[in-house]
């Protein structure tokens, strides 16, 4: 472990972020026991958020391979939190399925060391200072969750899991061209080495770099990371993912890894602004993400899954954050923020109601799940209040954050912004019409007890609403100060 943190920078809390859980990995990986592999899973979440919120207060030097900067501390901190959560989620939901026989005991070993595994990919991309560990390490995160998606073994499973590979692959491997892209527009100004791939010098530097390059290279660059964000037309492994997989890798799959796979583009962004001859990368990005919340919206009503509804959710919100950090400006980029933040929270709070639900009525399919505020009154209404804030309702801070955006974009592109908030419209309508049948009516379905745990549901509304309603200033400065360094 000393070697290996000596490797990493000799950073203390930078270490710890990675190495509890790459420690965990292996442990989990021997221990026999679900009770106990699920106790010290909870553990280690909590042992690296504890580490992530130290980077705010102790902030060590940066390496060539690892560094902290006021933009990825914002993504680590948020990272760490929901992996916290979804692992207190986690632990009585797997109970369930063990006790159904979805899962045998090897299957639960190798579900919370996986875990764990992408927990350490995902905060190792976010903590790179190289552009080649950066990819590695979303390539890592990315094959975790492809085992996991498959876990239960069956053809659907499976069938899923090879379309996110498959996908995941052809989007990873753009990526790769695209950081080869940048490492050869980096070698004239900076030279040969770790030098040309290491992210606070290919920024200094960044004016020097051959602009025809780096177009070449975010366009592949955008496409795929884009793969990873879920953001149409590369986002087709998502809905079968989200579907198939077990409901606490949904809810990290849309809180965590597609932020991972946003902040990517986000590093590439800033070096294309930073080298003035080059592409505007925002145009691109106002593209893609305006479609991606145009054509998920109206995919919303089409869903026969509940999971796959709530996964069309997402890319119809990776899409309005895409949007955001596209348009740029002080206004824009905070909103972006904002929104990923809260959508973090309130879908990962969505998917824990959504994964309790199903395991009370053994079923996805929206048509037979009815009346849940009446048979399951706490998990109908978490539901609620979650599609409530999801669908940008105030007093949610979701609502916050879009109002925010369309704000700014009235001011600065008013056509677009009509396209903005005809897309939020549509999908505001889809997700109260399909509510409306969930949660209201005569109860339809299996009446069984639940035995969970609704504590991360409700913390992650609790603090959607507080957010909503007061943003603490120093919050709002950070936030601030992280909108001008995108640009």
């Amino acid at each position: 472990m000393t070697a290996l943190a000596t490797f990493l920078g000799g950073f203390d809390a930078v270490s710890a972020v990675l190495l509890m859980p790459l420690v965990a990995v292996f442990v989990l990986a021997l221990l026999p026991g679900y009770r106990v592999t699920a106790l010290l899973n909870v553990l280690a979440s909590f042992l690296t958020l504890l580490a992530a919120l130290s980077l705010f207060v102790v902030r060590p030097a940066e390496g060539q391979l690892l560094f902290v900067d006021d933009l990825n501390v914002v993504f680590i901190a948020l990272n760490t939190l929901v992996g916290f959560t979804t692992s207190l989620f986690s632990a009585s939901y797997i109970a369930h399925e063990l006790e159904t026989g979805r899962l045998t005991p090897a299957y639960l070993r190798f579900y919370h060391a996986m875990y764990q595994a992408m927990m350490f990919g995902m905060n190792l991309a976010l903590l790179a200072n190289n552009i080649g560990l950066l990819w590695v390490a979303v390539e890592l995160a990315t094959l975790t969750t492809v085992l996991m998606v498959g876990i239960y073994r069956t053809h659907e499973a499976l069938e899923a899991a090879w379309k996110y590979f498959i996908l995941g692959s052809v989007g990873i491997a753009l990526a790769l061209f695209g950081t080869i892209l940048v490492y050869v527009a980096a070698q004239p100004a900076i030279g040969e080495g770790l030098d040309a791939m290491t992210w606070t010098i290919l920024i200094e530097r960044a004016v020097a770099f051959d602009p025809a390059l780096l177009n070449v290279a975010f366009v592949f660059l955008l496409l795929g990371y884009g793969t990873k964000v879920g953001l149409a037309p590369v986002h087709a492994w998502l809905p079968d993912a989200h579907a198939e997989g077990p409901t606490p890798i949904s809810a990290v799959l849309s809180g965590l890894l597609l932020n991972v796979a946003l902040y990517a583009v986000l590093r590439f962004k800033m070096l294309m602004s930073a080298n003035a001859a080059a592409i505007a990368p925002g145009p691109l990005m106002v593209i893609m993400g305006l479609t991606s919340l145009v054509f998920a919206a109206f995919m919303l009503y089409r869903r026969r899954d509940i999971k796959r509804m709530f996964a069309y959710s997402s890319i119809e919100h990776m899409g309005i954050i895409t949007f955001a950090f596209g348009m740029g400006g002080p206004l824009a980029n905070f909103a972006g923020l904002l929104h990923m933040t809260m959508h973090s929270l309130t879908k990962s709070a969505i998917f824990y109601a959504v994964g309790n639900i199903a395991q009370a009525k053994g079923t996805q399919k929206i048509a037979d799940i009815k009346g849940l505020t009446e048979s399951h009154p706490v998990l109908g209404w978490g539901l609620v209040v979650g599609v409530a804030a999801i669908a940008g309702l105030p007093p949610f801070g979701v609502f916050m954050s879009e109002f925010l955006l369309v704000s700014s974009t009235f001011a600065r592109a008013p056509y677009l912004a009509v396209m903005l908030v005809l897309g939020l419209l549509i999908g505001f309508g889809a997700l109260l019409l399909r509510l409306s049948g969930l949660a209201f009516g005569t109860p339809q379905g299996s009446l069984a007890p639940v035995k969970a745990s609704y504590a991360p549901m409700f913390l992650h509304l609790a603090l959607v609403l507080g957010a909503g309603i007061y943003l603490p200033p120093p919050l709002v400065a950070w936030f601030q100060h992280v909108a001008r360094l995108l640009g």
